[in-house]
């Protein structure tokens, strides 16, 4: 079968995962769609976590953040307050913090969107792509995100479900913890291959706890 032009000239795009934070610079690579952080969260944050969900109440916060300075912190007042009684929350916020600067660090991202969200059902539950340069998304209780490897689904059936593999093998699955960055469509270079993703399937009386950053500027 004859490659397009298109297949020719673009590297086949892969993920790498590694257990030191210095494996997200990888995803500046072009023929790397995909990096995950395989780190394990401290328990006094996973612990503050999962008190945060047993408690059953709502939580969709999200602010925009301007990082004009480099070197200060991002401004995470009233993010998550009305739990600033738990215990651990303040490790919590600092993890928050850390990941928002490394994040701005590496892409040079002067705006940076952020949402936490306590969910209790699939926010996007077809195999999708998004329309962002890139995407970090880490879980802090509940399950994590599923992706594709390149070539599972074809990515003219996005959106069908009778298209999505059923095989459980072939759905790869972001551990709790992990942090991961995903390329998008609108990453220069990626149009038409960012990264195939959905969120994962929740049973009855199950939630997730997630926080996402976009490159708004």
């Amino acid at each position: 079968m004859m490659q397009t032009l298109a297949q020719i000239a673009r590297p086949a795009v892969g993920d790498v995962r590694g257990t030191s934070p210095d494996v997200m610079a990888k995803i500046l690579q072009d023929d790397v769609n995909m990096t995950i952080w395989q780190r394990q969260l401290p328990v006094q944050i996973t612990d503050f976590s999962a008190l945060l969900l047993s408690l059953d109440e709502p939580l969709a916060d999200a602010l925009v953040l301007e990082m004009a300075d480099e070197k200060a912190r991002p401004n995470l007042s009233g993010l998550a307050s009305r739990f600033n009684d738990l215990e651990g929350y303040e490790s919590f916020i600092a993890d928050i913090s850390w990941l928002v600067s490394a994040y701005a660090c590496l892409l040079g991202a002067k705006r940076i969107g952020l949402r936490l969200r306590a969910l209790d059902k699939a926010m996007c539950p077809r195999f999708h792509v998004d329309h962002v340069p890139v995407r970090l998304i880490t879980t802090y209780a509940g399950i994590g995100s599923q992706w594709l490897k390149e070539g599972v689904m074809e990515r003219c059936q996005l959106g069908h479900p009778q298209a999505e593999p059923l095989d459980c093998w072939l759905i790869e699955q972001i551990n709790t913890g992990e942090v991961a960055l995903l390329k998008g469509e609108k990453w220069q270079g990626n149009e038409g291959a960012g990264l195939i993703h959905r969120s994962p399937a929740l049973a009855p009386g199950e939630r997730r706890l997630i926080l996402t950053l976009d490159w708004l500027a």
